[in-house]
C-alpha cells in the first residue's frame, strides 16, 4: 500500500516538475528583433562587439530579456533603401521590428514628404505581418532651414500616430542630454564627428533601453 502511494507521488512530482521546465523553457524563447537602420545602427568604425546592436542586446539581456538583434544596418542607407531591401530581410523568424531610418535623408536634403512615404512603406510591410514596430525619430540640423527641421521632425510622430506603432523621438538622446556639443565631439563621437564611438554608443543605449524594454513588455 505504501508502495503503490509512493508511486504515484512519484509520477505526481515528475508530471509538476516537466509542467515546471516546459513553462521555463516557453519563458526563455528567445525574441528575434530585427533593426533596420543605417549607418548609426550598422556601427561603422567601431570593431565587433562595440557597435548599436551589440551593445543593445547586452543590454536587453541584462534586464532579463532574452533576445537576439539582427543588424539590418547599411551605412548610407536612406529611407528609400530601407524600404526597398527590407522584403529580403524580413524572415519568418523576425518577431519585432526597430526602424531607424532617416538620418541620411536629412543629411543630403531630402524632402520630408519623401521620407515619410518611404517610412510608410516599411511601416506597412511590418504591419501587414503583424510585426510589431518600434520606430526611431533623428531630429534634423539647421542646415536647410527651420521650416526643413520642423518639417522633417514631424514626419516621425506623425507616422507614430498614423500606423499606432511605439516611437522613441531621438536616435542621439544619449549624447544630445550629456553635455554641451564641445563635449559630445571630444568625447562621444569618432574623428568624423558624425559617429559614435564606443561610450558614445554606451549613452545611446542607456538612454534608449527603457523605451525599448517597456516596448517588448
Amino acid at each position: 500500500m505504501v508502495s503503490r502511494a509512493y508511486g504515484v507521488l512519484t509520477s505526481g512530482l515528475k508530471g509538476l516538475i516537466a509542467a515546471v521546465l516546459m513553462n521555463c523553457a516557453a519563458h526563455a524563447e528567445t525574441t528575434t528583433i530585427l533593426a533596420i537602420g543605417d549607418s548609426l545602427t550598422a556601427g561603422y568604425g567601431l570593431p565587433q562587439g562595440e557597435g548599436f546592436v551589440p551593445q543593445l542586446e547586452a543590454a536587453l539581456n541584462a534586464q532579463g530579456l532574452n533576445v537576439h538583434i539582427v543588424n539590418a544596418g547599411v551605412s548610407g542607407d536612406t529611407s528609400a533603401g530601407g524600404a526597398a531591401r527590407l522584403g529580403w530581410i524580413l524572415t519568418d523568424e523576425v518577431d519585432v521590428a526597430l526602424v531607424a531610418l532617416g538620418g541620411n535623408d536629412m543629411l543630403r536634403g531630402i524632402s520630408p514628404e519623401e521620407t515619410q512615404r518611404n517610412l510608410s512603406k516599411i511601416l506597412t510591410e511590418l504591419g501587414n505581418k503583424d510585426i510589431p514596430t518600434l520606430l526611431v525619430g533623428m531630429l534634423a540640423s539647421a542646415n536647410f532651414g527651420e521650416v526643413y527641421r520642423t518639417e522633417f521632425q514631424q514626419v516621425f510622430p506623425d507616422l507614430a500616430e498614423t500606423f499606432d506603432v511605439a516611437l522613441f523621438p531621438d536616435f542621439l538622446e544619449g549624447i544630445a542630454s550629456a553635455g554641451s556639443f564641445a563635449d559630445a565631439q571630444r568625447l562621444y563621437l569618432q574623428a568624423d564627428g558624425l559617429h559614435p564611438n564606443r561610450e558614445g554608443v554606451a549613452l545611446i543605449v542607456d538612454k534608449m533601453v527603457p523605451a525599448v524594454v517597456s516596448f517588448l513588455r
